[in-house]
């Protein structure tokens, strides 16, 4: 790859990332600042924000072939990671390999907010799929069901079927 043909840098700034208001038992949103339908990159890769709001939970998945990291940046939570619970607190760096299961709950008062990254990508059709567009500065949304057919969702995108 030569410098005419390698991917061109890229600045999110705040504000500039797409983003989906998330659906129960979420609740939160997310925000998309690279993805395969925004940028090429040299190895495929997605990554973003998560906030998921207090009381509630990113809810028990895997992926395969991918591996997620994850970067805790605001807020108290738990994840689970297969069986064994771990605390999740700013600078809690989780990686998870694939096929592992693991689920996000935010303990706290207020936001639990992470970092994210998945290798390859894929979550931008996952989010943008179950999700709401969000708009800066508007009203959070009541909170509001999974699509109907979200396991079929999950299937077309970057979730294994768990057993």
């Amino acid at each position: 790859m030569t410098h005419e043909t390698s991917p061109k840098p890229l600045v999110v700034q705040p504000n500039e990332a797409e983003s989906y208001w998330q659906p129960a038992p979420a609740n939160g949103f997310v925000e998309v600042h690279v993805s395969r339908h925004r940028h090429q990159t040299v190895n495929p890769f997605e990554s973003g924000i998560q906030e998921v709001a207090p009381g509630c939970f990113v809810r028990e998945h895997a992926h395969e072939p991918h591996e997620e990291l994850i970067l805790v940046m605001e807020g108290e939570g738990v994840a689970q990671v297969n069986d064994e619970e771990h605390p999740m607190r700013p600078g809690t760096t989780l990686y998870l390999a694939p096929t592992h299961k693991h689920k996000f709950t935010n303990t706290g008062t207020g936001p639990l907010r992470f970092f994210w990254v998945l290798m390859p990508g894929g979550l931008s059709d996952f989010f943008s799929a179950i999700g709401r567009p969000r708009h800066q500065g508007e009203a959070v949304p009541e909170p509001f069901p999974r699509p109907d057919n979200v396991a079929q969702i999950e299937a077309d995108t970057v979730y294994m079927k768990l057993k």
